[in-house]
């Protein structure tokens, strides 16, 4: 499982002009599942990124979580992050898992993420065509892969 963890000052997700979510201070987690990902991958990286100190203390040094500051999030399913650019020009998005796989994992996770947030988290429509914008705070913005703990 991948996720990219961006600090925003605000974040907001479109579905056909509509908003179908957003958040201000707080992170928007992109989440790319694939189909060796389990419940495992799902605890390890919810817990990883609820403790994630990626926020500025008084001091101006990233020393607090997004619970220390009581933050927000924004949780958008996100396969692309599987893509493959070995060959050619094309990406190939093999490694991702099918939708009857990834959906109920990318449900689990936000079940999980929510059991360790202070506040829920706003989240994007799993397999729609979404209009993702956000400010991002910093720039700061994080991967991680639940396959490789570094």
């Amino acid at each position: 499982m991948k996720a990219v963890i961006q600090r925003v000052t605000s974040a907001k997700v479109e579905i056909s002009n509509q908003t179908h979510s957003q958040i201000n201070h707080g992170a928007l987690i992109l989440i790319g599942i694939e189909s060796s990902d389990s419940n495992e991958d799902i605890e390890w990286l919810s817990k990883k990124i609820s403790n994630m100190r990626i926020f500025d203390d008084s001091d101006g040094i990233m020393n607090l979580s997004i619970n220390d500051i009581s933050a927000q999030a924004l949780v958008v399913s996100q396969f692309t992050l599987h893509a493959s650019t070995k060959k050619g020009n094309r990406p190939s998005y093999t490694k991702a898992a099918r939708p009857e796989i990834s959906e109920p994992l990318y449900h689990h996770f936000i079940k999980s993420i929510n059991s360790h947030l202070k506040n829920p988290c706003q989240t994007g429509k799993f397999g729609a065509d979404m209009q993702v914008s956000l400010i991002n705070d910093g720039p700061v913005t994080i991967i991680i892969d639940s396959k490789n703990k570094e």
